[in-house]
């Protein structure tokens, strides 16, 4: 016979080789047992537990201490609650078969690791009521509260903190024991509300009534939850400390009864929280979806606008469109810049936030990659610099066409003057009663009228081909400027006719005339050159000019100053022409002759040779003027080009540094994350408070297109260029700014320290020799070194090496960055949900099966993400399947990527996708 009779001191009984779970107070006292109302208690409970696993053999008993004498219910009782096979009971009457049996049964409880104290089996056969139930407590203990365990405690505290999690929210209920915390009744009430709500009405109960609280308790478990009532509430309410045992056995049936809730909840918390993280990474691409579009939707109605090529009649109306385009400059674009900006930084947020929940990336629709939207950005920047290129040019050309149209009609104007009245003179019959005189006279004076003929056909080919250029040129006007041209051709053409008639007419009768004044002659000869030279000065001195810098007006100058030193050879002219004249005069004084009138050979007086000469000298010094307002407005132009490319000059090298120092600030690594990104937020308001310069300049370059200057010789900068340096300066500080805060989301959420981080950063800077924010293969290869990894030149290194590469860089690209060395790095330490996890935790709530019922997640999970499931779920269709079942495992593995049956296929990128390192990657702004 096995002896059980071996003291323990230490505990009731221990599990083989592990810390014995309850100490000394719980080992069995037998003086207690003398206690009526506790024995009772007992008695009660043990019974009503035995007999709840008993009927499932079909059997129970009535007397815990008659009915377990034989052995044959106990070994019974052991099979069912253990779920083994004990040996074959004795089935003999005698007292050494009743013996046999029940040392069976305790030779059973020993094989599971239980020491038993001071029990016997003849203690059993022979109904001592004592050992009878200490011996159903210590099969209660290991079979029913051993393996309770609840956040690492187990057994009896693992119970208590299982009761008092579940009955925390209710009022009037402290669980802190096994005995006078469950004398009200409350906490029973409370354990059942909290896992069936519907079956109590928990508001209604009171305090003060715990027999009434108990019994309904009692009453409801045994309805409803198969635990078959174990006291009554009598016996506890009327006693001053209820029997912690019987309390225990009687606590521990609800934590059995409920257990399937607790694993539910637990598969339901895991569940939520993969779905919530889902949920929320859904939210992000819709909104950057929805910026993306926003943005190319502007670009798209925004390029249209600055491609429109159709020009403008007027110069007021291309000087709208010029300030059209400046109001768009500041007002509209600046916020767009800006957008474009934040829409990097949500992607980039929105990516690391994918990784750390180890779900695949971000794949934007078709047409709103980044990518995508750098092209769209590139082409509407490179049409609004045609659009620019394109106004100036037609300013350009508007001035010059003004500029003809004003010097066709003033000459127009000047030959129509010369040639009123032509006709009629060239025209009228005077010849044929006019004497000899006269009729030499005429000749005389038609010669004379050639020869101005003659002088004026430079200005009419002047006229024609400043109408020429005016139509190769698109004037608006040009139909009203070709009818003007023609007309004068046509006039022109028809005095070349007329004069060679007059001449035949005059010169038939020259032979009949004769004596001609030789000094009449002379004057008309000189006096008409003069004339002319006169008028082409006087015109001169009137035209319009136009220039664009300092030297063309200087050239201007020059050459009137060089026409001002002909003036004092052009008055000797003048008085030799007026002294002929006055000989004239003298002579037919002296010999009393009456001059029938003007000079015969000319219709120029001296008095219109004065006249014209006085004009010249009032033209003169108003050109002089005219000139030297024209120098004043050169040398203001000269200014505003000088103080513009002072400013730009300052400005161009000042963003060429700042962008060369965010890139050793983003190499560097200087104290903690949140000391880089303090310092860089620092960094990036200094850079914004140089705003003003910027504005300075702007107005500069507005103060230059006003004064329409094309050109600056003094800078080599555009405003356009630091336009861009500008923007691509905000864009690279914002770009740092971000991936240091991702650097910050990925050691918080992989519980990376500052040392390990800065140990990983020191590393990566050591062996990035070229700067270039990347390593190369070799270059991580000895970086991995470093770091403790056995990557060595031989066969097994080169494995561990490939497999590593193979992580950080899977598009085989040979080179490393530092977010995929992070990352790398954290996945080597860190643990997160897998799609298998989710899974199993689905198959909990489905009770083991392969399919969930809407019913089953309404239930177990909260509103919003039960029927996020069931949206996205597919029916199931497995040869299992019922009405309504639903495929959780389809869908568990699509949240991770790794299947596109529910319709939701995110397709995964590496870090080195194209796409991310465009973001991921710091890029080599261009220098300006």
């Amino acid at each position: 016979m096995v002896d059980y009779h071996a003291a323990n001191n230490q505990s009731l009984y221990s599990a083989g080789g592990q810390q014995t779970y309850m100490e000394q107070e719980n080992d069995w006292d037998r003086d207690l047992l003398l206690d009526p109302a506790w024995e009772k208690q007992q008695r009660k409970t043990f019974t009503a537990w035995c007999n709840s696993h008993l009927r499932k053999a079909g059997t129970q008993i009535e007397n815990i201490e008659e009915d377990f004498r034989d052995g044959l219910k106990l070994m019974l009782l052991l099979e069912v609650i253990s779920g083994e096979r004990l040996p074959k009971p004795e089935r003999g009457k005698m007292r050494v078969h009743k013996i046999n049996n029940v040392n069976k049964a305790l030779d059973f409880i020993a094989s599971k690791g239980v020491k038993l104290v001071s029990i016997g089996a003849e203690e059993i056969v022979d109904g001592n009521a004592k050992m009878t139930l200490g011996m159903i407590w210590t099969i209660i203990l290991r079979f029913a509260i051993q393996d309770i365990s609840v956040e690492e405690t187990s057994a009896k505290e693992g119970l208590l903190l299982w009761c008092q999690r579940k009955t925390a929210p209710y009022k009037n209920v402290n669980v802190q024991n096994f005995h006078i915390s469950w004398k009200d009744g409350l906490a029973f009430n409370a354990l059942i509300h909290r896992h069936r709500p519907e079956l109590i009405d928990y508001d209604k109960l009171r305090k003060d009534d715990p027999v009434t609280n108990l019994n309904n308790a009692f009453e409801v478990a045994e309805r409803y939850l198969d635990i078959p009532k174990m006291l009554d509430a009598e016996d506890i309410v009327n006693t001053a400390r209820p029997d912690e045992k019987a309390i225990m056995t009687y606590v521990s049936s609800f934590y059995h009864a409920f257990s399937g809730a607790q694993k539910a909840e637990t598969a339901a918390n895991r569940i939520c929280k993969v779905l919530a993280v889902n949920q929320e990474n859904e939210h992000l691409m819709e909104d950057y979806e929805k910026l993306a579009s926003d943005l190319l939707e502007w670009i798209r109605r925004t390029i249209p606008w600055l491609e429109n090529r159709a020009p403008e009649k007027t110069m007021t109306e291309m000087q709208q469109k010029l300030e059209d385009f400046r109001d768009y400059r500041r007002v509209h674009k600046p916020p767009k810049v800006q957008e474009k900006c934040q829409l990097e930084i949500n992607f980039n947020t929105l990516q690391t936030k994918l990784r750390l929940s180890n779900r695949p990336a971000f794949m934007p629709s078709e047409g709103r990659m980044v990518s995508d939207i750098n092209g769209a950005w590139h082409k509407l920047e490179g049409a609004e610099k045609g659009y620019e290129e394109w106004l100036l040019n037609e300013i350009r050309r508007l001035e010059r066409l003004d500029h003809l149209a004003e010097k066709f009609r003033q000459k127009a104007a000047i030959h129509e003057s010369w040639t009123d009245g032509k006709e009629a003179m060239l025209t009228q019959k005077d010849y044929e009663t006019a004497s000899l005189s006269e009729i030499k006279a005429l000749l005389k004076k038609h010669e004379a009228f050639e020869s101005d003929l003659a002088a004026h056909q430079d200005r009419v080919e002047q006229i024609a081909a400043i109408a020429q250029e005016l139509n190769e040129l698109d004037y608006y006007d040009s139909p009203s400027v070709n009818a003007r041209c023609q007309k004068i051709c046509e006039q022109w053409d028809a005095l070349g006719s007329l004069t060679q008639s007059r001449r035949e007419s005059l010169e038939r009768t020259e032979k009949q005339l004769e004596s001609i004044d030789e000094l009449y002659l002379e004057y008309a000869k000189r006096a008409a050159p003069f004339n002319n030279w006169m008028e082409g000065a006087m015109e001169d001195l009137q035209d319009m000019f136009i220039v664009h810098n300092i030297e063309e007006i200087q050239g201007l100058i020059t050459a009137h100053d060089q026409f001002k030193s002909t003036l004092p050879e052009a008055n000797k002219e003048r008085e030799a022409i007026q002294a002929i004249q006055a000989e004239v005069q003298k002579i037919a004084q002296y010999n009393g002759i009456k001059l029938a009138g003007n000079n015969p050979y000319t219709t120029i007086t001296p008095q219109s040779i004065d006249k014209k000469w006085e004009k010249v000298q009032q033209l003169v010094p108003q050109r002089d003027q005219a000139l030297q307002e024209e120098l004043a407005r050169q040398q203001s132009n000269d200014h505003l080009r000088r103080q513009f490319a002072n400013q730009a000059n300052m400005i161009g090298p000042w963003i060429q540094n700042k962008m060369a120092e965010i890139g050793r600030i983003s190499i560097e690594m200087n104290g903690t994350l949140e000391d880089q990104l303090t310092h860089l937020r620092q960094y990036e308001q200094s850079i914004i408070e140089y705003k003003p310069n910027i504005d300075q300049l702007e107005g500069d370059h507005q103060l230059i297109q006003e004064a329409l200057i094309f050109d600056n010789k003094y800078t080599a900068y555009t405003m356009e260029h630091l336009r861009v340096g500008w923007e691509q300066l905000l864009t690279t500080i914002a770009r740092t700014i971000n991936e240091i805060e991702n650097q910050i989301l990925t050691r918080d959420a992989k519980g990376i320290s500052q040392e390990q981080l800065h140990e990983y950063r020191t590393s990566f800077n050591h062996f990035d020799k070229d700067h270039s924010g990347v390593l190369q293969a070799e270059e991580f290869k000895a970086c991995l070194i470093s770091l403790g990894y056995d990557v060595e030149n031989n066969k097994q290194g080169d494995a561990e090496f490939a497999r590593i590469m193979g992580i950080v860089d899977p598009n085989n690209s040979g080179a490393v960055t530092f977010q995929a060395f992070i990352d790398f790095m954290s996945r080597e330490t860190t643990d997160t949900d897998t799609a298998d996890q989710v899974i199993a935790s689905f198959k909990i709530l489905a009770g083991d099966k392969n399919y969930i019922t809407a019913e089953e997640l309404r239930r177990e999970l909260p509103p919003d993400q039960a029927e996020y499931c069931i949206a996205r779920m597919a029916p199931y269709t497995g040869p299992d399947a019922v009405q309504g079942a639903l495929d959780y495992m389809s869908f568990s593995t699509a949240l991770y990527g790794e299947n596109e049956s529910t319709g939701w296929s995110p397709i995964c990128l590496s870090l080195n996708h194209p796409v991310l390192k465009e973001i991921s990657a710091p890029e080599e702004e261009e220098d300006i």
